[in-house]
């Protein structure tokens, strides 16, 4: 594998989910301003998608009750696209009737991940999502589709890639704008991601394909600049590192927002985004969900943050002068 890791201007589209599938994992529940305030700061971060929220049972995720307050009362920025986490008919249409500029349904490539996460078989699932995407298509919203366990499943181990390549046709053939390569449990690594990438760029080239990376082993920014190398320019990213998934239990979140693009502003990309925004919109995090962010760049600071040298540091440089002569 060749590696071009000099970004020089190739734009880098940053998806933000944390306020999605970061906040769905959080024990406490996030008051619906504060929710609305937050996507309302991401929005002037230049990120390229804000994944707002989940039209969900409010039974099954509580921590996202208030999915369509939110997404009707955010302040929209032109050129931004909010989309929604849709499972069934059902949230399809609360999600159009609240604006929701794309819908993102979800399934996974495993059948046993599947038959755990969604209680069905990957058939059930995908005929009850065919229903979707068609009322989205009536409604002439575009649809995104993220498939789970592409990179590896938790109970079954590696998914067979004519399995993943098999569902995402079924969904290419419905008409679908968009398809997600989610690495549900941080099981990716960065040849393998290379891999992938690169016969999904080739076999669908006019899809808008996104890579969803999870830290939970360590490799996320391995697998993003694998990902990149192979030809992909959008991923899926989580503000403060926040996300997880239950079948991974112990592990850290997805790929952090700030963390990916400082990396990649580092590197000379252009991901849009303006870096001091979003560190202060991840800053945001510890008092609404009680408890430390995984996000180092919010712990450590960006590479060139300097620190003030040591207090007697101006007599320590005397006495080494006065020893040099």
């Amino acid at each position: 594998m060749s590696h071009t890791w000099q970004g020089a201007g190739r734009r880098i589209h940053i998806q933000e989910v944390g306020t999605r599938d970061g906040l769905q994992m959080e024990a406490q529940f996030v008051p619906t301003e504060d929710k609305i305030a937050l996507i309302d700061a991401l929005s002037h971060t230049g990120l390229a998608k804000i994944e707002v929220t989940s039209f969900t049972s409010p039974k099954a995720i509580p921590a996202l009750r208030d999915a369509e307050i939110v997404m009707r009362e955010i302040a929209r920025v032109p050129g931004v696209v909010y989309t929604a986490l849709v499972p069934n008919v059902r949230g399809a249409e609360r999600a159009i009737e609240s604006k929701t500029d794309e819908l993102n349904l979800v399934m996974s490539t495993s059948e046993t991940h599947n038959l755990a996460n969604l209680r069905m078989t990957r058939k059930q699932s995908f005929n009850s999502l065919t229903e979707v995407v068609r009322t989205a298509q009536a409604a002439q919203v575009p649809v995104n589709v993220s498939l789970s366990c592409v990179f590896g499943c938790p109970m079954e181990g590696d998914v067979a890639e004519h399995e993943v390549f098999g569902w995402a046709q079924r969904f290419v053939d419905l008409g679908v704008q968009g398809l997600t390569l989610c690495d549900t449990t941080g099981m990716a690594y960065p040849t393998q991601v290379a891999a992938i990438t690169r016969a999904a760029r080739e076999r669908w080239p006019g899809i808008e394909l996104t890579l969803h990376f999870h830290n939970t082993r360590g490799m996320g920014l391995a697998n993003v600049l694998a990902a990149i190398d192979a030809g992909a320019d959008r991923f899926d990213t989580s503000i403060g590192g926040l996300g997880g998934c239950p079948y991974a239990p112990g592990a850290t979140g997805n790929v952090c927002s700030e963390e990916i693009v400082h990396a990649l502003q580092l590197m000379g990309y252009d991901t849009g985004v303006d870096l001091d925004r979003l560190i202060h919109a991840a800053k945001r995090l510890p008092p609404l969900i009680g408890h430390e962010v995984p996000s180092q760049i919010v712990k450590a600071g960006r590479r060139l943050d300097l620190h003030p040298m040591p207090t007697d540091f101006d007599a320590v440089r005397e006495r080494a002068l006065a020893r040099e002569h």
